[in-house]
């Protein structure tokens, strides 16, 4: 073998190797991007846009609206993103319905114990990311599900703490639960005021946060408006908040 046909195969060997890493390159690039991307991007109206846009400005934001309009989906899908961005190190899940009675006499662990209350949020994650990742970062323990139960004397650092059905939080339950907001941390807020359950419906902590967030820095709010479930929905709702006003009024 000659120089010039070795330094030729040299040359045809190396491209070919330089192919290959090229090549292999694309690839990592193409799971890590695809395992990292959301299923389905939201396609947000502009209520959502000005929804995310309070989010991602201020530490925390309270979401109202009747049961259909986005609010828990669009927290998640901000949170998600930002855990799989680095921008927190973790999500908190959280909400008011559930007792320590009831936890108790529920079989498992905590998360196990907590999983009924939670499949909404569960669905909304893996409506928005394929369900290898999102099995990932539950197993990891990078979601927390915590009863508002259990959150008194805990700080959140670096976290997206998500609470839902926020409307039946009562005023100390909701200021208890504001106040576990540590740095680098941001709280969303969920509720429907048309759907608070408790017996008093006046010892609602929602309908105070919500006339809080108008006066206090670093706090805002949004209803959303527009129904995403199917139109007969808000007919519906519409008719069962008119049958309440009415029923209230009466007695």
């Amino acid at each position: 073998m000659n120089d010039t046909h070795f330094f030729r195969l040299l040359n045809k060997e190396g491209l070919i190797g330089m192919n290959h890493i090229y090549l292999g390159s694309i690839l990592i690039f193409f799971i890590f991007f695809t395992s990292c991307t959301p299923k389905k991007q939201l396609q947000l109206n502009e209520e959502q846009k000005e929804a995310k846009e309070k989010i991602l400005n201020n530490a925390i934001t309270i979401l109202s609206g009747k049961a259909g309009s986005g609010k828990t989906l669009l927290a998640c899908q901000v949170a998600l993103d930002m855990l799989f961005k680095k921008t927190v190190n973790k999500i908190i899940i959280t909400r008011p319905t559930v007792s320590k009675e009831e936890i108790g006499f529920l079989p498992g662990d905590l998360r196990e114990k907590m999983e009924p209350w939670m499949q909404p949020i569960y669905s909304n994650f893996y409506q928005l990311y394929n369900k290898e990742k999102i099995d990932k970062i539950l197993e990891s323990g990078q979601v927390e599900i915590v009863p508002l139960a259990f959150m008194r004397g805990r700080t959140f650092l670096d976290a997206f703490i998500i609470v839902d059905e926020a409307q039946n939080c009562t005023n100390d339950q909701m200021e208890m639960i504001t106040s576990r907001l540590g740095l680098r941390s941001k709280m969303v807020v969920c509720g429907d005021t048309q759907q608070v359950d408790l017996k008093y419906r006046g010892d609602s902590g929602f309908k105070f946060l919500l006339s809080a967030a108008k006066k206090i820095k670093d706090m805002d709010s949004q209803t959303l408006l527009t129904n995403h479930r199917h139109p007969v929905v808000d007919a519906l709702l519409d008719a069962y908040d008119d049958f309440k006003n009415k029923t209230n009024g009466n007695s």
